[in-house]
């Protein structure tokens, strides 16, 4: 039987879409077929390295959703999780998956990404066909200066977030000296995410008073590259909506699959002045761990008896937010 909350569909820049399923028996037999299809569609099954279907043809400056039926009778209805943007690697909706009470987050409402600098003209497009409503910005005010937002005509809310790890300039002055190894990056990614949740209350306090103000809110959360500072905002979504921690986890981890680090490295190098740093040394700063959004929960768990204690009391999003935020979000 297909397995609804293991279907995963991503699009290539190429404009392609990838569905790939889980089923509860390997003889399992699904078809896909998009709900609007024009165009030369065209569908390409395969079972390795698992079940997959590729799909050409489709439109490319809009979002498609899929319909997957098995021969059991089991349907499923699911969208793109990772959008096929030629401007950044990293952009992908965030809803869809199942809460602790059997209740599921609302698809093409929650989005996250990196930067939106560079976006092509067809991504603009389909952006705009997004309808978002706010957009919550974490990078710091030089990175909103030098790399401004490429956005639509119709341009949402913007809400400035700047996050500094408090942290980073006693970092940046020690690497002055070389630094080997991969260790102290490392280090120095588990104590970001350590300052997230201790440090930064006030501004992710913000971003959920900013998502409240307007009613019903389609948001993105982003920073540069789409996984820290926007992988712990996103986390604080799905666990004030009920997400079950491993499946926040899970979101958080497919960074991994999307964002390829060896091509951001020159990038790095240039914006924080670490030319003369080994890449193995700065490779964590790019990386995404488990270990980096556990430091964060740790640190919840360590000051506050629960995520709800927390996120009443550091951040204000008490039982009548967490209501409000259910109400609008979850199907």
């Amino acid at each position: 039987m297909l397995i609804s909350e293991a279907v995963h569909i991503w699009r290539e820049p190429d404009g392609d879409y990838h569905i790939e399923w889980q089923a509860s028996h390997p003889d399992t037999e699904v078809t896909v077929e998009p709900l609007s299809a024009g165009g030369d569609l065209q569908v390409h099954y395969s079972e390795e390295p698992v079940p997959r279907a590729r799909l050409s043809g489709l439109a490319p400056d809009t979002r498609h959703y899929f319909h997957l039926r098995d021969q059991y009778g089991t349907e499923v209805l699911a969208t793109e999780r990772k959008f096929g943007l030629q401007g950044t690697p990293n952009f992908r909706d965030f809803g869809g998956y199942r809460t602790t009470d059997g209740r599921q987050v609302k698809w093409g409402y929650l989005f996250r990404s990196g930067q939106l600098s560079s976006l092509s003209d067809q991504d603009l497009a389909l952006l705009a066909s997004l309808n978002l409503d706010l957009i919550c910005d974490f990078r710091r005010l030089e990175e909103q200066e030098s790399d401004p937002s490429r956005l639509p005509g119709e341009r949402p809310r913007i809400a400035s977030l700047p996050i500094i790890p408090g942290s980073n300039s006693r970092f940046f002055e020690e690497a002055e000296t070389e630094l080997r190894g991969r260790q102290p990056m490392y280090d120095f990614m588990l104590e970001i995410n350590r300052d997230f949740a201790e440090g930064q209350n006030e501004t992710y306090a913000r971003m959920f008073r900013e998502i409240l103000a307007l009613e019903d809110a389609r948001f993105l959360v982003h920073c540069a590259a789409g996984k820290d500072r926007t992988g712990f905002a996103a986390a604080l979504v799905l666990l004030a909506l009920g997400v079950p921690r491993d499946m926040v986890m899970r979101d958080y981890m497919l960074t991994g699959r999307y964002f390829r680090p060896e091509l951001e490295l020159e990038r790095l190098r240039e914006k924080y002045q670490m030319g003369h740093m080994d890449a193995d040394a700065i490779m964590p700063m790019l990386e995404v761990h488990e270990d980096y959004l556990a430091r964060a929960l740790e640190a919840i768990g360590r000051n506050y008896e629960s995520v709800e204690a927390y996120l009443e009391q550091a951040l204000g999003v008490g039982p009548a937010e967490l209501a409000e935020l259910r109400e609008r979000y979850l199907d």
